[in-house]
């Protein structure tokens, strides 16, 4: 097998998952400026049966690196697909291999390619590497960053319905609303 027989291939790509996606909007994440903001690959080993000049071989792709853009400037590359946090541990301070903290407010397009090594059988033989390596883009999520702000007030909403932040908590309309 070839390496270019093994990028035609339809190799999975890794789906982006944040620790704190938004509710029913799976395509959002929402975190607070200055905080490390968890996020991970969900990506695994992929086998498929392809035929060569007539012969069924067997193909394997192994995920052994991710690409991550976090569109503020920062990027990474990890062996590591990235995992959920601890139980325990201060989700606003503890980082993992793929956290990343923003130190703007604004919605951010995380981007991810997972690089797949390939590996190939026929008949009886044992794995035999493909040379080189297949990167597949993932679909890209938002990040949605935002900034706390604190005000004392003397009335409640009762008393004044029209006071700060009566009408709702947030101060502009979260982009899984916007139409």
């Amino acid at each position: 097998m070839t390496l270019e027989e093994f990028r035609r291939l339809p190799l999975p790509a890794s789906e982006i998952i944040f620790e704190n996606g938004v509710e029913g909007e799976p395509m959002y994440g929402i975190a607070l400026i200055g905080h490390h903001v968890n996020l991970w690959a969900d990506s695994e080993e992929f086998e498929t049966t392809t035929s060569i000049l007539g012969a069924p071989v067997d193909v394997k792709a192994t995920p052994i690196e991710y690409r991550w853009t976090y569109d503020d400037g920062q990027y990474r590359t990890t062996p590591h697909a990235g995992e959920p946090r601890p139980d325990g541990v201060d989700p606003y301070e503890y980082k993992t291999h793929t956290s990343i903290v923003y130190e703007e407010a604004g919605n951010y397009d995380v981007a991810l390619e997972t690089v797949y090594a390939g590996y190939f059988r026929t008949g009886g033989s044992g794995w035999i590497p493909i040379p080189g390596v297949a990167v597949v883009a993932s679909d890209p999520k938002v990040n949605s960053i935002w900034k706390t702000e604190t005000r004392l007030v003397s009335e409640d909403c009762t008393e004044n319905p029209d006071g700060w932040a009566c009408e709702s908590p947030f101060l502009k309309t979260p982009p899984w609303e916007q139409g």
